[in-house]
């Protein structure tokens, strides 16, 4: 991916040299910009350093060599304009059509649709209205505004200015750069184990991690789809960027959300490892180890695949089949007796590993195995597939 990386006058500049070092090694192309008041806080040489790359600064403006003209030719070079850190003063220029500086010319003559713009400022001016004016006026003109941190600044004062995480920066460029096949897709995602409490300390629970759940919503968002993302108590980070993320902990839980939302979606991937079974009584207080056997009556959990498969009219239906033996007659049957579209089965072993290997069953008799592989690999292959299912006439 070619990135152009316009940076301008904040304190939080330091931040981004390490943006520019990890783009960088990721194997991406960088340019960067420097405005003037940028290059009074970092020298334009360590930029070059750590991004391998060029970097073009206000003296350049009208070094004109043979027939290339910086603002000209550098807006027609990337796939994707990053302004990271953008004070409120580059943000108001850029918004009223400013071009008093190389970086502001450039904005002016980019004509792409992949522009993204991280403000970083004290939390006053990122509030003050004209500022927020500006940024509104930016978004309706294609810009993606990447809203700032609430944490403490380099002023000593506390608010919302500060800038994000480099790994939120990084995410929301891919999401940029990437094709759009499930654009206008509203797809709800199922993730994490859940938990069937026994009493106040303790629960049953599955080795699941969620992290296969996870990677499906965070690469849905950057095929273009709008992700609702239901999880159970993972322990990793929740995807950036998701429409909406819902937390619940029992099976009860899981179902309540999900047949909630099952009418404003036009997808349903059931990744979660949702409990079969769930006490039929939890006590009030703590169980004290007392008798040498515990017993605990179990009774049956609503089985959601099998009840949005009856309820299902133009969705389509995702499931997952987790099994220690007989693994592909066991999805099979599970594909045609729950009424899904499509199935996901896995071995055991992939539950809370980084990488996984699956065979991807379809109504129409497709079968497709897929690794071994990172999950996130696992994840593009599976919404591929779905892609053809959305696409069907």
């Amino acid at each position: 991916m070619k990135i152009l990386l316009g940076v301008t006058g904040c304190i939080a500049i330091y931040k981004v040299a390490g943006l520019a070092s990890s783009l960088r090694k990721e194997g991406n192309e960088l340019k960067i910009i420097m405005t003037q008041s940028a290059e009074r806080l970092v020298s334009k040489d360590l930029f070059s350093a750590v991004g391998n790359c060029e970097v073009y600064t206000d003296s350049d403006s009208f070094n004109i060599r043979n027939g290339f003209i910086p603002h000209t030719d550098l807006s027609k070079w990337p796939d994707v304009l990053v302004i990271a850190p953008a004070t409120a003063n580059t943000i108001a220029k850029i918004a009223h059509g400013f071009a008093d500086n190389l970086l502001t010319m450039i904005c002016l003559a980019y004509n792409g649709d992949k522009k993204l713009i991280v403000p970083a400022m004290n939390y006053r001016m990122y509030e003050n209205p004209l500022t927020q004016e500006n940024l509104r006026a930016l978004n309706q003109r294609g810009w993606w505004v990447l809203e700032p941190t609430v944490g403490h600044l380099a002023c000593g004062e506390y608010g919302k200015g500060r800038y994000p995480e480099n790994e939120i920066v990084e995410e929301a460029i891919k999401i940029l750069h990437w094709e759009k096949p499930l654009k206008g897709m509203k797809i709800l995602i199922t993730a994490g184990p859940t938990w069937e409490p026994i009493d106040p300390v303790r629960v049953i629970s599955n080795r699941s991690s969620g992290k296969m759940g996870y990677e499906l919503a965070k690469i849905a968002k950057r095929l273009g789809a709008f992700v609702r993302l239901v999880s159970g108590p993972a322990s990793i980070q929740p995807p950036y960027f998701v429409d909406e993320f819902v937390r619940i902990e029992s099976a009860q839980e899981m179902f309540d959300a999900v047949v909630e939302r099952f009418e404003q979606v036009d997808v349903v991937i059931m990744a979660a490892a949702v409990a079969d079974y769930t006490p039929v009584q939890t006590s009030k207080t703590k169980i004290k180890k007392t008798a040498e056997e515990l017993q605990i009556l179990m009774k049956r959990t609503t089985d959601i695949l099998k009840y949005l498969g009856c309820k299902k009219k133009n969705q389509i239906l995702v499931g997952f089949a987790v099994e220690s033996e007989s693994l592909e007659e066991y999805a099979k049957e599970k594909l045609f007796t729950k009424n899904l579209d499509m199935i996901v089965a896995n071995q055991v072993e992939a539950m809370g590993s980084d990488k996984n290997s699956v065979i991807i069953f379809k109504k129409d008799g497709m079968a497709k195995r897929v690794g071994p592989d990172e999950k996130e690999r696992i994840a593009l292959d599976i919404l591929l597939e779905l892609v053809g299912i959305w696409n069907r006439p």
